[in-house]
């Protein structure tokens, strides 16, 4: 059945990544979290439960504010969770690690530095640029910005400013790539083409990916896998494999079926 829900457990590796000795598993087991706000407790997530195979690319779905972004933190080791456990290959997730890099909406490039030097910022923070200059020019070299080394990010399109915030993560060859949102300001057009671009990226990196967004159609052109969460505090609903072929067409009767399957989840059934 088209987009029928994903209930057997994951295999060790994606074999349709040929890079997935790159990429990390990470375990979500029975987390939940919340916040002390004034008026009290503030529950955001509840008992949730996620595997993610090593190179496996699995796109978060939900109402806004359900506790998506917030598990994506939890994940990147920003913040403890309030209970359960979180792992990257089988070791406790407890700080940030160069490994799992987030890309946020906005790409938070310093104004002051060229996109060389803002790209150069993990290994200068990890002190092996001076031996790893290559790896900012390889970097930049597969987001297409080589010309752009010397800009200064005003000079950039908003297209181009999240290419190289991409490669700032890339930089670090991350076995976990964390989106939240990362191509949300985006026009439509760049949009659509930055989609291919990080497919592209992630079959030719093999890194793990966990991408939050609020874009059905996105989701179902880039991932592997759809989850698809419960308003706050949030709860897993359904997962939904979307086993198609990349590359994907915007206009394959399946991704539109499973595009009304995803909505009816979501409650909005009513809109298609």
């Amino acid at each position: 059945m088209v987009g029928a829900t994903a209930k057997k457990p994951l295999p060790e590796e994606n074999t349709t990544n040929a890079a997935a000795h790159a990429a990390s598993r990470i375990r979500v087991e029975q987390v939940s979290h919340g916040f002390d706000a004034p008026d009290g407790r503030l529950d955001v997530l509840e008992d949730v439960d996620l595997d993610v195979a090593p190179g496996e690319f699995v796109a978060l779905l939900g109402p806004s504010g359900c506790g998506k972004s917030t598990l994506l933190r939890l994940v990147a080791g920003l913040e403890p969770a309030s209970a359960g456990a979180i792992s990257q290959d089988g070791a406790p997730i407890t700080r940030p690690d160069p490994s799992r890099i987030v890309v946020f909406q906005d790409p938070t490039l310093f104004p002051w530095r060229t996109v060389w030097d803002n790209v150069a910022l993990g290994l200068q923070a990890q002190n092996i640029l001076k031996q790893e200059k290559g790896r900012v020019d390889a970097a930049l070299r597969k987001v297409g910005l080589e010309s752009f080394a010397k800009a200064y990010p005003h000079q950039l399109s908003g297209g181009m400013a999240q290419r190289a915030a991409l490669a700032r993560a890339l930089v670090n060859n991350p076995k976990l790539l964390i989106l939240d949102e990362p191509l949300g300001k985006l026009d439509s057009l760049t949009r659509l083409e930055m989609q291919g671009e990080l497919v592209s990226l992630w079959q030719k990196n093999g890194f793990s990916v966990l991408l939050v967004t609020h874009d059905v159609e996105e989701a179902l052109f880039l991932a592997q896998r759809v989850v698809i969460f419960s308003p706050r505090p949030a709860k897993i609903v359904t997962e939904i494999a979307v086993d198609r072929p990349y590359p994907r067409h915007r206009d394959d009767p399946v991704l539109t079926s499973l595009r009304h399957e995803v909505l009816n989840r979501l409650g909005l059934g009513k809109s298609w």
